[in-house]
Formats: structure tokens, sequence, C-alpha cells
């Protein structure tokens, strides 16, 4: 299956390849920045991570997109879907310090949203986080997510898991 290209006013949503590399190694070494992503990482394991994203397309039919700023040009972060072994799917997102505070996780994360419920088909998308972050907490709200309950995580965490609803418009 060829991993599709969506388009925002701003965002260029691209499948993810070795030009993300040197987004993903700013991201994921940051400690700060991949905080609740489970970072820092050695520069190996972000190339891994890279690796996994692009690799999720082949083996689940989805995963995440690579963001390109459509004027600029540079890989901003990534957004789309995830789903580990044992894990539910989820709706995620990351995006490099710079890039933060603009809007552009929003305005990927519906696009995504709504890739997802008209050409995957998927009846519902959700999206969960750690406790403590509450900028995606700020953004589930923002895209109209609702809490729909709290569940276990392989991981032995608990979670608030959020129903995100399809787009308007």
């Amino acid at each position: 299956m060829p991993i599709p290209t969506l388009t925002t006013e701003r965002l260029l949503l691209l499948p993810p390849d070795a030009s993300c590399d040197a987004a993903y190694q700013r991201f994921y070494t940051d400690a700060e920045a991949s905080r609740a992503y489970g970072g820092p990482l050695t520069p190996g394991a972000a190339w891994a991570r890279l690796a996994s994203d692009l690799g999720s397309w082949h083996l689940q039919g989805f995963g995440v997109w690579a963001l390109r700023l459509r004027e600029e040009g540079q890989i901003i972060g990534a957004c789309g879907f995830w789903q580990g072994r044992g894990w539910p799917r989820e709706l995620t997102w990351w995006l490099l310090p710079e890039a933060r505070g603009r809007g552009l996780a929003y305005e990927a994360s519906r696009a995504a949203v709504r890739h997802a419920y008209d050409a995957f088909g998927w009846p519902t998308v959700e999206t969960y986080m750690h406790d403590a972050n509450g900028p995606a907490r700020a953004l589930a709200g923002r895209l109209g997510g609702q809490p729909c309950g709290r569940r276990s995580f392989p991981d032995g965490l608990e979670r608030d898991v959020y129903l995100i609803p399809r787009p308007a418009g």
C-alpha cells in the first residue's frame, strides 16, 4: 500500500524517509523536547524510531507522517497513528521546539484524523498521554476530544483515553 501524502494550509504530511533523520535526531536526542516520548534516545535509537515509523505503514497499514512546512521546506515533526504490540492504536504527534505554539500540531492532527475516518474507514480515533502532559491534553481538547475512560497500559501506567471526533468541514 502506498503511503498517502496529505496537504493542509501550511503543511505537507509526507511518508517518513531518510530525509527526516536530522529532525528525528534533534527531537529524540533532546531530553526536554522528547521527555514525553521516551527520550532522550541515543542517535542510533532515534534512527531506529524513524525506521519503525516507516515500517508501521508496511506492517499495519497506518503510521505517522513527517511534517514538512510547505513554504520553508523543512521537516518539523511527525503526526499520525501509532500502535505498539499490546498497546491500543492512538493519534500521536511531536514537533521540534521551534515549531511549537503555532497551531501546527492541531493542523496536522485534524488532517490525520479526517484521513483515519474517511480513507481508513475507522469507526473511532483515540489518543492518550501521560497525566502530566498538559500540552497534549490541551490539544486533545482542542480537537474536540472527550475522555472516554481510563485504562492500564503495558508500561504499568494508567492514562485517560480521549475519543477524537471527525473534524467538521
